[in-house]
């Protein structure tokens, strides 16, 4: 056989695996979600029709498709079905801001959209936008393309340095490989497993679940309201027997509480854990569960760049670590001169074999800077360099210790520093930011430093909707006459002033009244580690995101017997809003107005 250099013999394409699983089980369930369920012949049928509608409009190999679709059945079907077109896929996640993914579809060169008008905007970029309910006439099933190994399989964003997102193209042959290796390393299970898929599917975690059906597995959609709710997700992954669930160390400490015990029918949940460090409570806690019939966790360490996964950890012992390299990776510690360094030394963290990306779509030069000549393959490989400080231990067992740039990791998605300061000094009141990665009360957050001081306001946070996912808008803008300078003249960090605790949510004097108003006052106040909140504050604007709403739905509910759901506090961010919300609720509940649950 002749390969590509650093490649490794050619693995199934994962389309050809499923069109296998359909002929092996046609009626056992192959995804379900929030639209339903699926068999395997059913989502054959489905996922054929999308590939030839794609094909009658002449989307084949090469060609990028965005799908734009809410997470349930449907959303399985469009993947796979560009898949089976041939085409790649380009994940547009409606939650984003219109000009962030008019940009990505512009820079993706998208042929194509799969999603209906359901929000009334226009499809990014004019393209083509096929409705995956609707009947696109004379479409018939055809035999799905045939592409080759090196064509991309999908684009997917990360956040970028020069002030715009990346997109980080990755071929068949690469994702194909992923799956072998992660079965060889025993990560995935002889199927069928139940897995359940809680990644979004514009994070690259997102690949290793929704495309288990590739291999027989049944994958359990978690919609948008499971996975904001600790108590539904519990009872959704006993409902379906969900054997695999992929989450973030941040995920899991809103769940543990429901997840860390055995499961009510006897069987073991497997945790894959990754998308950002494991603090090392959570390790020791996972470890000691795995040895008294808890739940089985793995930790999965990759970037983006090398098709999602080149490590992997089972957890035990006391100290979290990345383990050992997945078949088919290299893993290289290296100081500034491109040399091994000794075991305890500390150097970046260099990834090379047969599944790093292409590179970054519209980016050569970028592409030339990370995927550098391997110094340790053959004549032609690469090597990436991933800006991740890690160090060997006596027992070749990776450390991570931070990072080498200023790239952070925030509840598993990557932010850049410098997109985030390019937002804020692109707003015309605003004439130099800087932003700094900070662990507060609340976790990890984002605060933002604007000159000058009159930009820091309610329409600055307005306009950074405007440009940027939640997950990467500044938990506190804070704005000064000037930023403060070292002798050097270079900006000086540890001068920089820790955010203001008391909030301009409301004027003066609107301070919480009645018990319900005061109560989540109280709870804001410790969630957020905010002092002064008041009956007008802002949850969103205080900082407060999905998994601080989580929090402040479980703390109301576990301490004081209040009941609400996690969309009520998207619903209702202002603190007298929600208080009026839940007073509403205690009313009509036989418990009468107390806000509480009948007998507290």
């Amino acid at each position: 056989m002749t390969t590509a250099p650093d490649s490794e013999p050619r693995h199934p394409d994962l389309v050809d695996r499923f069109r296998a699983a359909v002929r092996r089980h046609p009626g056992r369930t192959a995804v379900c979600g929030p639209d339903g369920t699926l068999d395997f012949a059913a989502l054959d049928r489905e996922s054929a029709r999308l590939a030839a509608a794609l094909a009658a409009r002449g989307v084949g190999p090469g060609d990028r498709v965005a799908v734009s679709v809410p997470r349930g059945c449907a959303l399985v079907s469009a993947l796979l079905g560009v898949w089976r077109a041939g085409a790649a896929y380009v994940p547009l996640d409606g939650g984003y801001p219109a000009e962030r993914l008019e940009f990505m579809a512009g820079e993706a060169g998208i042929t194509a959209v799969i999603g209906g008008p359901a929000d009334g905007r226009a499809a990014p970029g004019g393209a083509w936008v096929l409705d995956p309910a609707a009947d696109e006439g004379p479409t018939a099933p055809g035999a799905d393309a045939a592409p080759g190994p090196g064509d991309p399989a999908y684009v997917i964003f990360t956040s970028g340095s020069s002030g715009r997102p990346k997109g980080v193209e990755v071929t068949r042959s690469a994702v194909a490989s992923l799956y072998a290796a992660l079965e060889e390393a025993e990560v995935f299970e002889g199927p069928p497993a139940v897995v359940g898929w809680n990644a979004s599917v514009s994070f690259d975690a997102s690949v290793p679940q929704w495309a288990r059906v590739c291999r027989g597995d049944t994958v359990v959609v978690i919609g948008e309201d499971d996975r904001k709710d600790p108590d539904r997700l519990a009872a959704l992954l006993d409902e379906h027997a969900v054997t695999d669930l992929d989450l973030t160390p941040s995920h899991w400490e809103l769940l543990r509480d429901r997840l860390l015990g055995p499961r009510p029918d006897g069987r073991r949940l497997r945790l894959l854990m990754g998308g950002e460090p494991v603090p090392a409570p959570v390790w020791r806690e996972l470890a000691d569960a795995g040895g008294q019939g808890g739940p089985q966790a793995l930790n999965l360490y990759g970037p983006t760049e090398c098709t999602v996964e080149v490590a992997r950890a089972r957890f035990a012992g006391r100290d979290p670590h990345l383990g050992e390299a997945l078949p088919g990776s290299r893993l290289h510690v290296l100081d500034g001169t491109l040399r091994e360094t000794a075991p305890g030394e500390e150097g970046e963290l260099y990834v090379g074999g047969g599944r790093l990306a292409v590179g970054y779509v519209n980016r050569p030069g970028l592409t030339a800077e990370r995927f550098v000549a391997d110094p340790f393959g053959p004549p032609g490989a690469r090597i990436y360099r991933t800006g991740d400080r890690v160090r060997r231990t006596g027992a070749g067992l990776l450390e991570f210790l931070g990072r080498a740039d200023r790239q952070v990791k925030l509840r598993g998605f990557r932010v850049e520093l410098a997109e985030v300061e390019a937002a804020l000094a692109a707003c015309p009141e605003v004439s130099s930011a800087v932003v700094l990665h900070d662990r507060g009360p609340a976790g990890d957050r984002l605060i933002g430093y604007v000159v000058p001081a009159r930009a820091a306001g309610d329409r600055l946070r307005e306009r950074l909707a405007q440009l940027l996912p939640e997950h990467m808008l500044p938990a506190d803008v804070v704005g000064l006459d000037a930023l403060p300078l070292n002798p050097n003249g270079k900006l000086d960090p540890g001068a920089l002033p820790r955010p203001e605790r008391v909030p301009s949510g409301g004027p003066a004097g609107s301070r919480p009244l009645g018990p319900v108003e005061e109560l989540i006052a109280e709870v804001w106040t410790e969630v957020l580690g905010r002092e002064g909140v008041t009956a007008d504050s802002d949850f969103f604007a205080l900082g407060g995101h999905s998994l601080l709403a989580l929090r402040v739905v479980g703390r109301l509910k576990r301490e004081r017997g209040v009941l609400i759901a996690t969309k009520d506090v998207y619903r209702y961010p202002r603190l007298r809003d929600l208080a009026a919300h839940v007073t509403g609720l205690a009313n009509a509940a036989p418990g009468g107005p107390t806000g509480r649950e009948p007998g507290r």
